[in-house]
């Protein structure tokens, strides 16, 4: 029932702000929601002596808290947006990538334009295997999107991609930065599922 919900909410969306909005919907409340469930539903319940049987979605929200998989998340959206923006440059190989006011072409274009791939890749990957690493380097790319993304706002003003990439970036930002005991050092062993 909530699942229909959210799709007739997405589908509202879609029809008042566009696709863009429904989409963006979709992935970070729709799609975590149909995973938490799906977790739920093939998750296998334990009943001891001394402990109640460990079933329902509270419990399964406990669970995936305490191994992060919400970060996990986090990383497949990362591995998703690396495919996308490899699509983009192969599939427009004249698109210049802004980057502080400046669209730089040829070398420089070239490797402005791999380098959010190259760093969604990495960060996907890192978010996945719950590394300390990804954390830093994720913190290095929001710290240098935030000045990239509020120097184009100065140079060219309102837009509604560079206005909603802004805030997302801040709101992402600030929830890895709360959720950041998910991540371990390599030498950490790692949870039980």
């Amino acid at each position: 029932m909530t699942g229909a919900a959210l799709l007739a909410i997405t589908w509202l969306i879609g029809q008042a702000s566009g696709i863009s909005a429904a989409v963006f919907f979709f992935l970070l409340l729709v799609l975590p929601w149909w995973t938490l469930q799906s977790y739920d539903a093939y998750r296998p319940s334990t009943e001891t002596m001394s402990a109640p049987q460990t079933t329902g979605l509270r419990h399964t929200l406990r669970t995936a808290w305490a191994h992060a998989h919400d970060i996990r998340y986090l990383g497949a959206l990362f591995l998703l947006t690396a495919l996308t923006d490899l699509f983009i440059i192969v599939a427009n190989p004249s698109y210049a990538l802004t980057v502080f006011c400046m669209k730089p072409t040829g070398v420089a274009g070239l490797f402005a334009k791999t380098q959010s791939p190259t760093l969604h890749l990495l960060i996907g990957y890192g978010f996945m295997r719950l590394r300390r690493w990804s954390l830093l380097l994720y913190l290095a790319y929001a710290a240098f999107g935030l000045l990239n993304a509020t120097a184009n706002y100065a140079c060219f003003g309102y837009g509604r991609v560079r206005t909603a990439f802004l805030l997302t970036l801040i709101a992402f930002t600030a929830y890895i930065v709360w959720r950041r005991q998910g991540f371990r050092s390599a030498a950490t062993p790692r949870p039980r599922l």
